[in-house]
């Protein structure tokens, strides 16, 4: 259970610290070898490429668990504490659906891919590790989603009519 609960809380977050830790190292690899060896690395900036499509994928599940998305605050404002909630349900189930259906096309995406056997130019990577990408981030958000879903349940359960930022 202790397992779950930290990866419950910081899945994203650590994925997304190891991404960005590997492109900043390899960017500097790259300037390093370029401006001081004078011989530029030829995949490096490929690999920088791929890494930040994964992290822009993996980023809308953790925006989604943080709830920090664009929103239209002055609209949901004009309500009250128990319509809020009502909303933030409604909207939640739409999220949910979506990234199931978005999910359900980058799976099917992914099987294309894999059968193309396309190859990377620079580093000859099957180019399903890359478009496994949409299937991680649309898969995550779902989860995310269906969680917020289920907080929504709870808070409408207890009859907590709180907004977020009044907590």
């Amino acid at each position: 259970m202790k397992v779950l609960k930290w990866l419950d809380d910081n899945f994203e977050e650590t994925l997304l610290i190891i991404l960005l830790v590997c492109i900043t190292c390899l960017m500097g690899v790259q300037v390093f070898c370029r401006y001081i060896l004078n011989n530029s690395l030829t995949w490096s900036e490929e690999l920088t490429r791929y890494l930040f499509i994964y992290m822009c994928f993996i980023s809308i599940s953790y925006c989604i668990k943080k709830w920090i998305s664009i929103k239209i605050d002055q609209f949901i404002n004009l309500f009250s504490n128990k319509a809020y909630v009502y909303l933030q349900l409604i909207l939640n189930i739409i999220l949910f659906v979506f990234f199931l259906y978005l999910s359900v096309h980058a799976y099917i995406f992914l099987i294309q891919s894999i059968q193309s056997d396309q190859l990377s130019p620079a580093l000859q990577l099957p180019m399903y590790y890359v478009q496994f990408a949409p299937l991680l981030g649309f898969g995550l958000a779902t989860i995310r989603s269906f969680q917020q879903v289920v907080l929504e349940m709870h808070k409408k359960k207890k009859k907590k009519w709180v907004r977020e930022g009044a907590e």
